[in-house]
This record gives C-alpha cells, structure tokens and sequence, in this order.
C-alpha cells in the first residue's frame, strides 16, 4: 500500500511476517509463549495424555496485545494487526508446533480432523519448549540416585556428615512443628486461629508456595470457647505441674537431651547388628573359649555317682585288668 509521498506502509508488516517464516524464529516465539510471560493456558487429557490448551482466539489477542505486565522480546517483532497474528498461528499449525482439538467433556480432548487454524477453535501444545533443563534435571536425578546406591562403599567422613545432616534435619522439622502447635494454641485459646507458614505441608502446591503466606490470622468460629477453656485448663495445669515437681520435670529433660546426644554419637541402636552384617562372609568358626566353654557345660550336665556305683567300676576295671594280664601270660 503506497501513500501520497510514494512510502510503502505495508513494508514493516511484511519484515515481521518474513521474519516468522523462520521455523527457528518461530520457535523462539514459541519459547515465549510457553514461557511464564506466556498466555493462560488449560490442562486436559489427550489420547491418554496430558496436555495443556487455549482458545484460538486468546491466543490471537495474547499476541497483538499482551496482558499488562509482560516483557516482550526484544529479539522478536510485534504484531500490529490481528492479520498478522492469525498468519503466524497458521505457521504454528503447519509446523505442528499446535494442533486443532475439539472437546469431548469436562477437561477431556480428541484431536480434531479439521487442521486449520480459527480463532473459535481450541489448540492443543506440541512444543514442549526448551528441554536443556529437563535432561540436565533428569541426569542430576540419575546421579543421586547412583550416588545413594554406592552409600556402602562410600568413605566414613561422608557417612558421619549424611548421618548428623539426616539428625539435625529431623531435630529441625520435630522442633518446627512443636512451635507451629504451641503458637497455634496460645493464640487460639485468645480467639483467633494463627498459623505460621500455614501450607506448609500442603502437597498440591509447589516449593516455593508452600512457604506462602508466612502468617494467617482470622477469628475463630463460634461454639469453640468451651473447647478452649479445656485447653486452657489442661495446659495451665501441666505448667503448674512442672514448676511444682522440679525433680521429675528435670528428669525428663536430661532424658531428652541424652536422647539427642546418643543420635548425633550414633549410640542409641546396638553395634552388634553392623558387626553381623560386616562378618557376614567369614566362616563361623568356634573359638577357644567356646571350646572349653562346652566342655565345662557338658561335665557339669553329667550326674555324679553314687557311692555303691564308684565301687562297681572299681570292680569292674580290676576285673578287666585281670583278665587282660592272663591273656597276656598265655
């Protein structure tokens, strides 16, 4: 399209299409698209899959005008019209970055015959994006895998520092948890329900979002005061215990404390069961000891005899040596 002056307005639109005929180009927009500044983007169940999805035409306005707050590329060009923008998600089509889909139910995809592209239509993801981090994740995790599997022969330093980090982090999370419930008690005993980092163990969100909100705080439902006057009671009683029975109280902290000691010195379970285990190829073989060990044992099993019967083998062994000395002159 030329103007009075003899200037093609149309020549920046067609640079920017140009530009996207590169399937890499394309691919970098890709990575932008399924990156976090990306459009919004379902979860549903494909030909036994799962797989993520978005309407044509969220996609169509994503590019031509981004939601608030998005960081577009500096290395890609904008999209000026919606013309533009629907050529290059028919690009996305023909190289099979998306595909057309039509739904069979709540959350359920089939990939639909008609492979053009509409802004009424739904599209499934083929690009997974880039996958560097994914193989570099995936051989880490193949790694420690192999590393813990050789824990055996792995040298005494190391086995000391996994068992006093494994100690230490269980001592943690026993004494994180502890406050969690003494703080959520004192609070809720005032009316209010106070929780530190209340998604903490919540296994549906992710790391980072299981450490938020650090606090939550709201008022108690009605009906619970005479639950927490109970509380109240038992709690109050049981500090009065031990502020009045010093002794026993005592006690039972010194008992916690060599309790922690024997885990960090590795003394609490006997070795006996690690002295089997590295023997465990030796032949087992009686020693000296054992030896006279059992024939101690078996003469004190045999029972004295009497009198009359010490006589008789007397006898008897008198008689034998007769006999053998006649034999002996004949």
């Amino acid at each position: 399209m030329a103007t009075a002056n003899g200037k093609n307005t149309d020549a920046p639109a067609d640079e920017e299409l140009s530009f996207y005929e590169d399937e890499e180009n394309l691919k970098k927009l890709c990575d932008f698209l399924r990156g976090k500044e990306g459009p919004a983007v379902r979860e549903a169940i494909e030909m036994d899959k799962r797989v993520h999805y978005l309407k044509g035409e969220k996609l169509v306005n994503f590019l031509v005008e981004p939601k608030k707050g998005t960081k577009w590329p500096s290395n890609l060009p904008r999209f000026k019209t919606r013309q533009e923008a629907i050529a290059v998600c028919k690009d996305l089509c023909k190289y099979h970055f998306i595909h057309r889909s039509e739904k069979r139910g709540k959350g359920d995809l089939v990939v639909s015959r008609n492979r053009d592209f509409d802004e009424s239509g739904y599209f499934t993801w083929l690009y997974e994006g880039d996958k560097t981090f994914s193989h570099m994740m995936t051989t880490l995790l193949i790694g420690g895998f192999l590393f813990c599997t050789c824990f055996p022969i792995w040298p005494n330093f190391l086995k000391v520092f996994v068992w006093y980090m494994s100690v230490s982090l269980l001592i943690f999370i026993f004494f994180l948890v502890t406050f969690r419930g003494v703080m959520f008690m004192f609070i809720w005993i005032l009316g209010f329900d106070c929780w530190f980092l209340p998604n903490l163990f919540d296994e549906t969100l992710s790391f980072v979002d299981s450490f938020k909100p650090v606090i939550s705080w709201e008022k108690t439902k009605s009906g619970q005061l005479p639950y927490r006057i109970g509380v109240a009671v038992a709690f109050f009683s049981f500090c009065y215990w031990a502020v009045t029975q010093p002794s026993e109280f005592d006690g039972f902290k010194q008992a916690q404390v060599d309790f922690i000691k024997d885990l960090y010195e590795g003394t609490l379970l006997s070795d006996m069961s690690q002295k089997d285990k590295e023997n465990i190829d030796k032949p087992k073989m009686p020693s000296l000891d054992d030896l006279l060990k059992n024939l101690d044992s078996e003469d004190e099993s045999e029972d004295p005899l009497s009198e009359e019967e010490q006589v008789d083998s007397m006898l008897d062994k008198l008689m034998d040596e007769e006999e053998d000395i006649d034999e002996d002159e004949e």
